[in-house]
């Protein structure tokens, strides 16, 4: 991030413009909407400029910038559409103290202006670094439609009645409280009566919140999927908007806990085989703490809860401290897996079943029924497979699979550092071993890259065309 993202107080400050045509329309339109002082120089200024100096809502100087007149400017605008004469301004405006924004001159430019949506005082600003303004626009559009037109009046008559919801507890019970406000009888308030309504229903409407009786706590078993924030399900995104609490495992990737809220308490229970981890029964134990005090707890892991994630046991300690409880599917690793390798679980002619297996477990390496895994067109899902490859690998062998089978690892699914490594059982082993991966990772035994048997395929034409 190259500009980072502040709001400037500007009441009552100056705020400088030099130029009076199309780009000085375009900033001044945005600046007006401010409580600054305005001053614009222009020697030939849009009639548009001239009104609002008219109007009292500007003052223009109808001659070209010098020395001294950005003096106590917090802001600066170079609009002249003019490279030189802009440099010049830029560099007067500098001098005087003043941070300065070249329009159309991203490299030049001490500050940016952001899209921004004004529900006054809500206000949404949205940058893209100069990189993609028509994205700016679209998201723009997008949150415009979201936002009912009533939300700036809401927002400055709620905050004058801030203090007195300070009667309900910080917490759910108050954002429940504020959300019933903002989104429901709020905008209905002032649909059906105006303005003069909104004070009474606030009170009305604390009343009502006072005398409800206190949310008990919730829990969600949210799966977070395999790690693009992309592939988050949308019940999990708003279990992730509402958490009080959010306590997730070590897979759980840091763009996908940028989207719990800010006010979140975040909790790190993360389990690494044959290493350091916090006791499941621990992890237990938080999440019906934060429950019973009135919580609503985000249990956050990795790919699909439901998949060696220790969700019965986790489900069990909610019921019996009588907790409600919720699961919330995720995207599995290695459904988001096998999609990378433009390959399906099941084929027919070759496998109507696919194994999830897990490497290792609570006692050390996991045993499974080699027999049938060593069965051609056996394919197999091996999660926390890095670690006990070898073991795998020689159990597979020894129960008499071919050593030309095919095994994929993905290291670090459906990221931008996604890594592919196609192999054979035989080099399993020695495979993994130069990689050195550093990521999660899966491993697919019986499927090979789409990529690469499509060259298999062709090689005995090519060989014998040649």
């Amino acid at each position: 991030m190259d500009h980072f993202p502040v709001f400037m107080a500007v009441a009552g400050r100056r705020i400088v413009l030099s130029g009076g045509g199309d780009a000085a329309l375009a900033k001044l339109r945005l600046i007006l909407k401010t409580t600054a002082n305005i001053s614009v120089f222009a020697e030939d200024a849009a009639p548009e400029i001239r009104a609002w100096a008219e109007a009292g809502k500007l003052t223009l100087v109808e001659r070209a910038l010098e020395p001294g007149d950005a003096m106590c400017a917090v802001l600066f605008y170079a609009a002249n559409e003019d490279d030189v004469e802009d440099a010049r301004v830029a560099a007067i405006a500098h001098a005087d103290g003043a941070k300065v924004n070249i329009v159309d001159n991203l490299a030049d430019s001490q500050f940016i202006t952001p899209a921004i949506v004004d529900r006054d005082p809500v206000v949404v600003a949205i940058g893209t670094e100069g990189a993609a303004p028509v994205v700016a626009r679209k998201i723009k559009a997008d949150i415009e439609e979201q936002l009912p037109a009533s939300l700036g009046l809401l927002a400055r008559v709620g905050k004058s009645f801030r203090h007195a919801v300070e009667v309900l507890p910080m917490g759910m019970k108050r954002r429940n409280y504020w959300a019933d406000f903002y989104f429901n009888k709020g905008p209905k308030a002032v649909e059906a009566e105006g303005e003069s309504a909104v004070i009474p229903m606030l009170e009305t409407l604390l009343d009502e919140h006072i005398m409800t009786t206190a949310n008990a706590g919730h829990v969600d078993l949210v799966g977070a999927g395999p790690g693009d924030p992309e592939l988050l399900t949308l019940k999990a995104r708003n279990a992730l908007d509402k958490a009080d609490v959010v306590i997730h495992d070590r897979l759980v990737t840091p763009e996908i806990l940028e989207l719990a809220r800010r006010e979140a308490i975040i909790i790190d229970a993360g389990k690494e085989g044959f290493g350091k981890s916090m006791q499941q029964s621990d992890i237990d134990a938080l999440i019906v703490e934060h429950a019973l005090d009135g919580h609503h707890v985000v249990r956050l892991k990795a790919g699909d809860p439901t998949v060696f994630g220790r969700l019965d046991e986790e489900i069990e300690a909610c019921e019996a401290a009588g907790v409600s409880w919720r699961i919330v599917p995720g995207i599995t690793s290695a459904s988001a897996a096998v999609a990378t390798i433009g390959q399906s679980l099941t084929k027919r002619n070759r496998n109507s079943a696919v194994r999830l297996i897990t490497g290792h477990d609570t006692k050390g390496y996991a045993d499974h029924d080699w027999n049938a895994l060593a069965r051609p067109g056996e394919v197999a899902a091996i999660y926390m497979g890095k670690k006990s490859a070898r073991f795998i690998q020689g159990r597979l062998l020894m129960h008499g699979a071919d050593p030309a089978t095919p095994v994929t690892i993905i290291e670090n699914v459906s990221r931008t550092d996604q890594q592919i490594i196609a192999t054979t059982l035989a080099e399993l082993e020695p495979t993994l071993t130069r990689a050195a991966l550093q990521g999660p990772a899966i491993t697919f035994y019986g499927l090979a890259p789409r990529a690469a048997m499509d060259v298999a395929d062709t090689l005995p034409l090519q060989e014998e065309l040649a």
